[in-house]
């Protein structure tokens, strides 16, 4: 393996990861963790706060640098070249 199929796998990983994390960390119905961590950062007069826009901003990052390593990857390595040893 070459530098760049290291590079993108690493991204891969942890852009998954960090997609999962951020993920969970959305609320649903203004019980998500999010609300425990930060809920005096709530503003009553906007629909969504700060801290909202900011994890619904580092999510789609994340989700673009995923799909983005992803198919890198797939055109580095296509179907049925790796091989095992």
């Amino acid at each position: 393996m070459n530098a760049l199929v290291i590079i993108f796998l690493v991204l891969l990983v942890v852009s998954g990861v960090g997609l999962v994390i951020f993920i969970l960390l959305h609320s649903g119905k203004g019980t998500g963790i999010s609300d425990m961590i930060a809920s005096s950062m709530y503003s009553s007069v906007s629909g969504t706060s700060i801290v909202e826009k900011n994890l619904d901003r580092i999510t789609i990052i994340c989700a673009i640098v995923f799909l983005l390593s992803l198919i890198i990857l797939m055109i580095i390595y296509p179907q049925g070249t790796i091989n095992a040893g």
